[in-house]
């Protein structure tokens, strides 16, 4: 899973990270910070071990690793335009791309890397990093909002179709085609995430009261939930658990919110004739007789289960996993710790705090007064001619022949092109340290 972060409520001071997330299948947790960024591995309940901590560059504002694998993406708020891609064990740069602004969020799968900016989103080939499309003129996306999914053999791409209403332009990134528009909310997107086959798609406005889960590629709305109706808030993540059975939702107050997608059978409500099951009934039939707004209302399931954080306006991603042969909820606070709590799939409810792991020593909090937010907005730098420039036309060609591949025997190789429509014939087995994207000498 990897869990969106990119949010918009204004520029705070983080003590421990400049940013945070975690990776596609949520085994390992990503921090840039102001001296680098920081691996974890988050496999285990009772530590937190760091398996690596880059220094390559300062400010890192994003940091994106590709599942267990060892590409680490990098961007550093000293150099926003420009993007960085090591392979961490060995130590070595394996290539890098300037573009024509600021870097606001990286997505990768298996078989894609997608770089979002303001008003344009660049589509590379993973296997030896050639740019495959540039989405030019897309609608302003301050945040740098956008979702990938984790399965190559979709990778839809979701990303906002309009800046002033919440509709959701739906892409496939494997064949470089647009897939639906969804017209997901009224007021603009604040938050994306696909589940782990690409098969749903879950959505919230920057309202944040209401959270919807569509199919895709269909675009066809699945779920509604209220997160809820006292006040607006920024979502800060959505995340589904592994098998979609479970959507959770982090903002900037002190509660996070784990819903169900499950589907009510109305066998099953006439097998439990409960009082709650015919009041249920007398309101779906009451519905048909009142507008849209109230009706919608009354057809929102709520939190299945909930965590109360200790914490009041900061910034935070979550996740959900399983650890240890049992459901967890993780929440990377810009507290600078990591809560992990217990999840009951059968009765939901208030989740237990089994374990808060700091993910700083004391002396490395970071106490200036600077203000930074988690997956950053960078200040403006002006850079000279780049690699994004020359492509800046649909018709344009990257340069090709100087690019950089990548393997873990390896290390920095320089990569055969391939065909800009041509995939692998099977799937790409980048689990382990064995295999990452084949490159031909």
């Amino acid at each position: 899973m990897d869990s969106q972060d990119e949010v918009d409520g204004g520029p705070e001071m983080l003590r421990g990270f400049i940013c945070a997330s975690f990776n596609q299948d949520t085994t390992s947790l990503s921090v840039g910070t102001k001296t680098g960024y920081r691996l974890f591995s988050v496999t285990a309940v009772d530590k937190l071990d760091c398996i690596h901590e880059g220094v390559e560059c300062p400010d890192v504002c994003i940091v994106e690793r590709l599942f267990s694998s060892s590409l680490v993406v990098v961007v550093s708020q000293s150099m926003p335009r420009r993007m960085n891609v090591y392979h961490f064990k060995k130590g070595t740069e394996i290539c890098n791309y300037s573009y024509t602004n600021n870097i606001l969020s990286v997505r990768l799968n298996r078989q894609r890397l997608v770089v979002c900016l303001e008003e344009s989103i660049y589509i590379h080939n993973i296997k030896d990093m050639k740019l495959l499309k540039t989405l030019l003129n897309t609608p302003t996306n301050p945040a740098g909002l956008c979702a990938l999914s984790v399965n190559h053999g979709n990778s839809y791409l979701a990303y906002p179709g309009s800046a002033t209403i919440g509709e959701i332009t739906v892409y496939d990134a494997n064949n470089l085609s647009t897939v639906t528009l969804i017209q997901a909310h009224a007021s603009p997107l604040a938050a994306l995430t696909f589940n782990a086959s690409g098969t749903k798609l879950a959505s919230a406005s920057k309202k944040g009261t209401v959270i919807r889960v569509f199919s895709v590629p269909e675009g066809q709305r699945m779920f509604e939930f209220r997160r809820g109706m006292k006040r607006y808030v920024s979502i800060s993540s959505l995340s589904f658990s592994a098998d979609a059975q479970f959507l959770c939702a982090s903002s900037n107050t002190e509660t996070v919110h784990i819903f169900k997608l499950e589907q009510h059978s109305p066998s099953q409500e006439e097998e439990s004739p409960t009082w709650s099951a015919y009041v249920g009934k007398m309101f779906t039939a009451a519905s048909t007789y009142l507008p849209a707004q109230v009706s919608d209302m009354m057809h929102q399931d709520r939190a299945f289960a909930t965590v109360r954080l200790n914490i009041f306006g900061l910034k935070n991603i979550c996740a959900l996993a399983t650890i240890q042969k049992l459901p967890r909820l993780l929440v990377a606070s810009s507290d600078g710790y990591l809560y992990i709590y217990n999840v009951d799939p059968q009765d939901g409810g208030e989740c237990t705090l089994v374990q808060k792991h700091r993910l700083f020593d004391g002396s490395e909090e970071q106490g200036e007064q600077k203000e930074e937010v988690i997956s950053g907005d960078v200040a403006n730098q002006p850079v000279s001619q780049s690699y994004a420039a020359t492509v800046a036309l649909p018709s344009s060609l990257p340069t090709s022949t100087t690019l950089l591949g990548y393997s873990e025997d390896g290390g920095a190789q320089k990569g055969e092109v391939i065909p800009e429509h041509e995939f692998a014939e099977g799937p790409v087995c980048l689990d382990d340290e064995n295999e990452f994207p084949p490159v031909s000498n």
